[in-house]
């Protein structure tokens, strides 16, 4: 066995207790290696009453040292060509002992226990990192992970890189969530070999539950691909962070989306798209309804790469938008598609009508598939009110995401885009629609919940009471103050509150339109390119108010040509020619008025065009100000040093 043990300066001792202690891990420590030559060593710690085990493989470990002041175990970690220092804090440290790690399949296997993750971010023995101070969610940080599978599973040992992971999550909140590289592809806690990991933080769910119930309900629904949890107790540098779910990463490959090579994976998400990412080269805004898309993989995808990729997808929104079910059939899997939305609409989640974490995959020569589902801490009707600081969760089980009719919005509280909606013009599809939903209702709430049960059983052993003891969240909304959220009160508020929704919904979705049948026009948007002007039309619904169904696309060679060069700005007029006011949210755009100049948003605000891209413009329109009927015409002007180019857009508006 490649393990040494060094002492350095033993006869230097600071104080009594710190010798005794030392002394007894030695001893024990010693009487081990004498009596056994085994590859696992664990080292024992005692935190708030529980014995903590950190798993190492000894044919990772070279000579531990104890340092001068005799404060310190440093243990060398040789890595898959990374080496670094662990560096165990006495004080904390209770003994060392060698133990064998019997086979996965050896094991008992209950995979709602909550097991034990200790991450040693790269560092010297004198340095301990403060908690999560040396993480960052730009740069990876080299670490090496332990894992206690508690009987259940094989222990792991290895080094790895850790970073941030999330938007809001990162941003706002105090505990952090992270992605986790293992540097050797390995098996996690019975989940099959890979490097790529999810530690979530479920910072606002005090149940830690929400997450696991989306998992377990779209597994029952049949979603493809849908990621597994197991909860792992974090400590970071000897320090405890709390409670993780430990997932897979949403990636292409073999354990995860298995589509083989020529495979693509894609999200609706405006943090990664084209709008809150411009700079990024691997999104683009869709041709038909001007969702935000980010192209996950391939990565390093060419321009001419990505706008074929765009090209296909408008395909798929041009049959979508002409309401044809045999075409859209064709090219994407329904039952995904309807899986996708019954989730979101069952679980309340508002993240469908940003969009935001919503995935979408395609094997080569496939269709168009939703999955696998994510990141659902924003559903069971969240108060946004609150997102910067609190939890506000089950505050109505009748809010409606999609509506009582979807296809008009009819009752919905969200804007959301054409796209998700516009199939229940389709009496098949509606039909369909219905009967998945009638099939799997019965035991809708009951599965997930029964298994959400037994993870929720295992936390209650103590995890629950550390967590929030680490983490409180304050319910600021309680009068007197100092009132904190539960996790019993928010698990009972939770079952009561997705029983109240389901049979809510299936009177709900029973009573959708059937659908009309009719036929709509796919082109909204017809742009006439002259030689001194460009002319564009649009169909503007008032019931969609401000996100219309497809953007303004206007082709940069042409004006590129017209003007001699790439423009240098893009400015809204006023009708009489002159430079107007950007009222618009965005770095180029405007309301305008009913006679055509700039406003502000207000009483005599119509119509709109904003856009951070000089080239790809939304629009729409106040819904209370227009009617079907009302025609707008509207101008901005792309200049380039002495030229101008004028572009008239007329707004159609109709029901």
């Amino acid at each position: 066995m490649p393990f040494k043990l060094k002492i350095d300066n033993y006869n230097q001792v600071y104080n009594t207790d710190m010798k005794s202690k030392l002394l007894t891990i030695l001893l024990t420590f010693m009487a081990c290696v004498a009596v056994q030559a085994q590859e696992w060593m664990d080292v024992h710690r005692t935190f708030k009453g529980v014995d903590w085990i950190y798993p190492i493989r000894t044919s990772e470990a070279g000579e531990m040292t104890i340092t001068d002041d005799e404060r310190t175990l440093a243990l060398p970690i040789q890595g898959e060509g990374r080496n670094m220092i662990i560096p165990f804090s006495i004080q904390y440290l209770d003994s060392i002992a060698f133990a064998s790690n019997l086979d996965d399949e050896s094991k008992g296997h209950n995979k709602y226990r909550v097991f034990a993750m200790h991450v040693w971010v790269d560092s010297d023995a004198d340095a301990f990192t403060p908690l999560f101070g040396a993480i960052s969610r730009d740069d990876w940080t080299p670490c090496h992970v332990s894992i206690d599978g508690k009987g259940e599973y094989s222990n792991y040992s290895g080094t790895a890189r850790i970073k941030g992971r999330g938007n809001s999550t990162w941003e706002w909140y105090d505990k952090k969530p992270f992605k986790i590289k293992l540097d050797e592809k390995s098996k996690l806690l019975g989940l099959e070999k890979a490097k790529d990991w999810n530690l979530l933080a479920n910072w606002r769910d005090v149940t830690d539950m929400m997450n696991v119930f989306a998992f377990e309900t779209a597994r029952y629904m049949g979603m493809p691909f849908t990621n597994h949890t197991r909860f792992v107790e974090v400590f970071l540098n000897e320090e405890y962070v709390g409670t993780y779910q430990l997932t897979e990463k949403l990636e292409i490959g073999k354990n995860r989306v298995n589509i083989g090579e020529g495979g693509l994976l894609m999200s609706f998400d405006l943090d990664d798209g084209p709008s809150l990412s411009p700079d990024a080269s691997d999104n683009f805004w869709s041709k038909v309804y001007s969702l935000p898309m980010c192209i996950k993989e391939p990565e390093a995808l060419s321009a001419a790469q990505i706008d074929s990729i765009r090209s296909e997808f408008a395909v798929l929104e041009k049959a979508v938008k002409s309401h044809d079910y045999a075409l859209v059939e064709s090219l994407m899997d329904v039952e995904s598609f309807i899986g996708i939305l019954q989730l979101h609409e069952y679980l309340c989640n508002v993240e469908i009508a940003a969009p935001r974490s919503l995935y979408m995959f395609r094997a080569k020569g496939g269709k168009w598939t939703f999955g696998p589902v994510w990141d659902w801490d924003a559903g069971y009707d969240f108060s946004w009110a609150d997102m910067y600081t609190g939890h506000t969760f089950f505050t109505s089980y009748r809010t409606l995401i999609l509506g009582s009719d979807p296809y008009k919005a009819t009752a919905s509280r969200e804007g959301i885009n054409m796209f998700w909606r516009e199939m229940f013009a389709n009496s098949a599809f509606v039909s369909k629609y219905k009967e998945a939903w009638k099939a799997k209702s019965d035991s809708m709430f009951v599965k997930p919940w029964a298994e959400t049960s037994r993870y929720i059983d295992e936390m209650r052993k103590g995890t629950y009471e550390r967590d929030v003891d680490q983490w409180p969240l304050e319910d600021t909304a309680r009068p007197g103050g100092g009132k904190f959220f539960t996790p019993d009160e928010e698990l009972a508020k939770m079952e009561s509150w997705i029983k109240k929704r389901k049979s809510y919904l299936d009177g709900v979705i029973a009573n959708y339109p059937a659908g009309t049948d009719e036929v709509e026009d796919a082109e909204d948007v017809e742009v006439v390119v002259g030689t001194t002007g460009i002319h564009v039309k649009v169909n503007c619904t008032f019931s969609g108010g401000y996100t219309q169904s497809s953007r303004i696309e206007i082709d940069e060679s042409s004006i590129k040509q017209l003007l001699g060069g790439k423009p240098t700005s893009l400015v809204p007029l006023n009708a009489n020619g002159k430079e107007g006011r950007n009222t618009a949210a965005k770095k180029y755009g405007a309301w305008f008025g009913p006679d055509g100049d700039t406003t502000e948003w207000g009483a005599d605000a119509h119509v709109y065009i904003e856009s951070d891209d000089l080239y790809s413009w939304s629009y729409g329109c106040h819904p209370e100000k227009c009617a079907a009927s009302h025609r707008h015409t509207v101008t901005m002007q792309y200049r380039r040093a002495s030229k101008t180019l004028n572009v008239d857009v007329t707004f159609t508006i109709k029901r």
